[in-house]
């Protein structure tokens, strides 16, 4: 028997071998309770989603632009004696014209069941179900009912169990306690991961029950948190024909990191036995057993989901995997990232055209560093090819450096990566833009504004340390500039917040923390612009942001009063013009991982500091640079 083989045969005995019905910890444990799995396979091996009925109950139905919609409940399971039940967003499209495939949407931490997600499978086809995971029955915002529920309505009880943010260390700990399974020993099913995902699975379940939705074509997605459960349930139920997790599921999370030479805590301090945890519950773990095709959407600064042990992750998943990233981003999506995801399910539950296979990608040094990039041949024509590179370890504080991009006959691409030094790991990827025959509406969901018309497919990611780089004698050609930008490229180097709302816009960028931008001792920062009317401004500055290794993260904020004018004026600061929380300012540009400009900025306890409002247009930045 093959790898494959045996791996779908170890998926197909969670599904079709059980032989317990839902867990139920009541009295002494027998000694086969006892025993702890020392394997996926093990954890699972007692569970059977489909031996309990439902019990499922419509508590409302209406329909919204051509969806039905119903607030909905099952059973998940007896702990403890009590039952515990899971509410959920269900929908589908008022005329379906015979059986159509079905999506699970798990929403990320602090959410609940979305009917805008609801909606906008339901707009394209599909029946859709969007499980209230995080819900308590207490109505405690935010843990709270679906979204359109009413004042009354029933919510997700979990019971004699809480695996919902009430309970946070459960996230990360094997260990005993009231909140868990089992109250008197250790065991990988105390975790809270194991009970959502069986819950989670469960909802799988009441959609293959659902007299207009296909069992046999079931995807499920999910965002942050839901993207750790989307892995898990994926990697346990043979049901899942395709999986989107977003901004999370990746392994590794209980293993310390060392970037540029600072070890960094693990994400997860793992409370119980380390390894037991690592083989029954961390998501290395469970992408070799993942049996359908993956698509992994994200921001390249994800804080929650480290952009390199994602691709460390999936190279570990048997079936056809894609990535599309957004750049510069932390726990956001671009539209044409977005728009992958509701395409993948087409491709994959329906039989639509497939998306562009992972372009080929290599990174050669000989000569001085450069990437090429072949996107595959596809009926989506080339909109354009990105290429970026970082000699920071750090996937959530590293500037992504653009490349200057040239097209090569037949198609490919390549981009020269100058470096300026041979003490630090080089890293580089690609984004390639394909263009839509129809343009992909995400209005369902707000804030991505007009139709998609181009979808984001990304490389592999390339790295190679220091060591590699200097046997490979690879010159150094980039030298350090003082300017920081002069938006000859617009803001490729920034991202933006709130973009069209004067009020809130904010521009990003993570240029400060790259050694060829870094502020040099004793120096000023310029912030050239154009702004016709009196305007308040913040400019900010994030320290350490996700560096604890280095030091303490700090915000460091200038408030000015712009007077407005027609032609360009330069705001002159200085290290002493910024202020912390405290009233203290930074010591140095040394260790400023953002600069920020903001109409308005308020830090999360502060009191309103700033009036939100705005005359006349945005600013337009003209340069940012030291002096």
């Amino acid at each position: 028997m093959n790898t494959a083989d045996s791996i779908s045969s170890r998926r197909r005995f969670l599904i079709s071998s059980a032989t317990a019905a839902l867990p139920v910890l009541m009295g002494p444990a027998s000694a086969e309770d006892a025993a702890v799995p020392q394997s996926v396979a093990e954890l699972w091996a007692d569970f059977d989603p489909r031996k309990d009925p439902l019990e499922a109950e419509v508590i409302r139905e209406w329909s919204e632009d051509g969806v039905v919609l119903r607030h909905v409940r099952y059973l998940i399971g007896t702990f403890k004696g009590k039952k515990a039940h899971m509410a959920a967003v269900y929908g589908f499209p008022q005329q379906t014209g015979g059986k159509i495939p079905a999506v699970m949407h798990i929403h990320g931490g602090g959410q609940r069941g979305s009917v805008a997600e609801v909606k906008l499978l339901a707009s394209r086809g599909y029946a859709a179900l969007s499980v209230n995971w995080g819900g308590n029955g207490t109505g405690k915002p935010p843990f709270n009912a679906c979204e359109k529920a009413e004042p009354g309505d029933p919510n997700t009880d979990w019971g004699g169990v809480d695996p919902s943010q009430l309970n946070v260390p459960g996230y990360s700990s094997m260990l005993p306690g009231p909140k868990q399974l089992y109250e008197d020993r250790e065991h990988p099913k105390n975790n809270n991961w194991y009970l959502l995902a069986l819950g989670c699975r469960r909802g799988l379940t009441f959609l293959e029950q659902q007299p207009e939705a296909d069992g046999e074509r079931l995807g499920v997605h999910g965002y942050s948190m839901g993207g750790n459960l989307t892995m898990y349930v994926a990697g346990t139920d043979a049901r899942v024909k395709a999986a989107v997790p977003g901004v999370g599921g990746q392994g590794w999370r209980w293993q310390e990191h060392v970037f540029g030479g600072f070890k960094a805590s693990p994400q997860d301090v793992v409370k119980g036995n380390v390894e037991v945890f690592r083989k029954t519950l961390s998501f290395e773990s469970y992408a070799p057993l993942i049996g359908c095709p993956v698509l992994h959407r994200s921001g390249t600064n994800d804080f929650h989901g480290w952009m390199d042990d994602v691709y460390r992750t999936n190279a570990l998943i048997p079936q056809p995997t894609r990535y599309s990233w957004a750049t510069h981003l932390n726990h956001r999506l671009t539209p044409a990232v977005a728009a992958t995801m509701p395409l993948w399910f087409d491709q994959h539950l329906k039989g639509g055209t497939p998306l562009p296979d992972t372009p080929k990608s290599q990174l050669i040094l000989t000569t001085g560093p450069s990437l090429q990039v072949w996107p595959a041949a596809h009926p989506w024509p080339v909109e354009r090819c990105e290429i970026f590179y970082s000699t920071d370890d750090d996937p959530r504080a590293r500037f992504w450096r653009s490349a200057e991009v040239n097209a090569l006959s037949g198609g490919s691409f390549t981009a020269a990566l100058p470096l300026h030094t041979l003490d630090t790991a080089l890293h580089a990827f690609a984004n390639v833009y394909f263009t839509l025959p129809q343009p992909v509406s995400l209005s369902a969901l707000g804030g991505y504004g007009s139709p998609v018309t181009a979808v984001c497919i990304s490389t592999l990611l390339h790295s190679r340390s220091a060591d590699e780089l200097r046997k490979a004698q690879v010159p150094l050609k980039a030298q350090a500039s003082r300017v920081i930008d002069d938006f000859s490229h617009g803001l490729r180097d920034w991202y933006v917040l709130n973009q069209g709302n004067k009020v809130h816009q904010q521009m990003w960028t993570r240029k400060v923390t790259d050694p060829l931008w870094r502020g040099p001792d004793g120096a000023k920062l310029g912030i050239t612009l154009k702004m016709p009317k009196n305007n308040g401004m913040a400019f900010v500055l994030e320290e350490n942001e996700w560096r604890s290794y280095r030091g303490p993260r700090k915000t460091y904020v200038c408030r000015q009063e712009i007077v407005g004018a027609e032609e360009a004026q330069t705001v002159i600061l200085t290290l002493k013009d910024f202020t912390s929380r405290e009233g203290v300012p930074p010591q140095s540009w040394a260790e400023i991982d953002q600069l920020g400009i903001c109409a308005r900025f308020v830090q999360k306890g502060d009191a309103e500091a700033q009036p939100a409002t705005w005359s006349g247009p945005a600013p337009e930045l003209v340069r940012v640079a030291w002096i």
